[in-house]
């Protein structure tokens, strides 16, 4: 990582330490003012604690266009996004972060997708005739393809993020314990369910501009329990395979499909929503960087959303095997570059947390 870029965030931190106008702002703030000083391994934590509410850079006296030229939330995207550059596992990921990387990311997104199509294409196999039969998905495409495929990716995706985390916590100079305590776990849980510190002072961010609003908070809980009733609905999925041997697509009121609509509509309404206030947004407080990598992670995530909603609608056409092929491809790119893109920030987020919490702990 730059030295140049730790010199700066420790300029900045130096200086928003001796005037403190922001303190109630967010985390970052009573944690910066636990220290005198400021070591890499405290500059690359208090990054990961940054939430880019930008609330800092509007209320800020040294802004530019100040000679100080205080802009505290690009430099902690910048810092941030050369720790997730620092902190991949294996080391050839690292080529996915930095001014290229969210450009391999798409790529890669887009080469399974378009070879799902082509293996199904070149199956054999009757994809564009109307089928709505039970066991229908798995005639497009083999079952044992599927579950190997997408186990192996989830493995991987779940040892890259496991990692990642690792090393941040050792590079951050996390301290000992602090994982296995539940009553700090419970804490960070509750902050990160709540996105908490994307609340400001109960107005919340001044995004996409100087005005205060909610309306980033509320879009991004759309994106995360969207996720996670994704989550559900594929396990759900399983269960009904596996346990009360029904097979896919299955009936509009049945748990795999209720969930996964849900989801869906959250995913790509969330999704959607920051994708405009990105396009919408002051770029002052940004690092150009930092932004292509969420608009290439957002955009996955919308078309995934979309590709699965699309399905669902136009599944007794035939349609429905074409778009199940872009839909797995969409879903397993996501899942390949989940540990080496903007995915990470949730998980590094969360391991912040919990060592604001250990030091918060310490203090009362």
């Amino acid at each position: 990582m730059s030295s140049d870029l730790y010199r700066e965030a420790e300029r900045i931190l130096t200086i928003c330490n001796a005037c403190r106008y922001c303190e109630g702002f967010c985390a970052v703030f009573p944690a910066m003012e636990r220290r005198r000083t400021f070591s890499q391994e405290d500059l690359l934590y208090l990054a990961n604690l940054c939430h880019n509410c930008r609330d800092c850079y509007y209320a800020c006296q040294y802004a530019p266009p100040h000679p100080f030229h205080l802009n505290f939330p690009e430099t902690m995207a910048r810092l941030r996004l050369a720790g997730y550059e620092e902190c991949a596992w294996p080391s050839f990921a690292r080529r996915f972060f930095g001014r290229k990387g969210a450009f391999y990311s798409a790529g890669c997104v887009a080469s399974f997708a378009a070879l799902f199509l082509f293996l199904g294409i070149v199956s054999g196999r009757d994809l564009w005739t109307a089928h709505l039969q039970e066991g229908f998905f798995f005639s497009v495409i083999s079952y044992p393809l599927v579950v190997g495929l997408f186990g192996g990716l989830f493995v991987l995706a779940g040892v890259g993020l496991t990692k990642g985390v690792l090393n941040l916590w050792r590079k951050a100079g996390g301290p000992q314990g602090a994982w296995g305590s539940l009553s700090l776990h419970a804490r960070a849980l509750r902050d990160a369910a709540t996105l908490r510190y994307l609340g400001g002072l109960g107005v919340g961010c001044n995004y996409p501009g100087d005005d205060f609003s909610m309306t980033r908070r509320y879009l991004h809980h759309a994106v995360f329990y969207g996720f996670g009733l994704c989550f559900a609905a594929t396990s759900m999925a399983a269960f009904y395979e596996h346990f009360l041997d029904l097979r896919a697509p299955y009936p509009l009121g049945s748990w795999p499909v209720v969930l996964g609509t849900l989801g869906g509509l959250g995913i790509l309404g969330g999704a959607g929503g920051l994708l405009w206030l990105k396009v919408k947004m002051d770029p002052d407080p940004a690092a150009a960087e930092s932004t292509t990598h969420d608009l290439v992670f957002l955009g996955t995530l919308f078309l995934v959303a979309l590709s699965g909603l699309l399905l669902l609608l136009l599944r007794n056409t035939p349609l429905m095997g074409g778009l199940l092929l872009v839909h797995l491809g969409l879903v397993a790119g996501f899942f390949a570059v989940m540990p080496w893109g903007k995915f990470v920030h949730g998980i590094y987020r969360y391991a912040a947390l919990l060592r604001n919490a250990f030091e918060a702990s310490r203090e009362a």
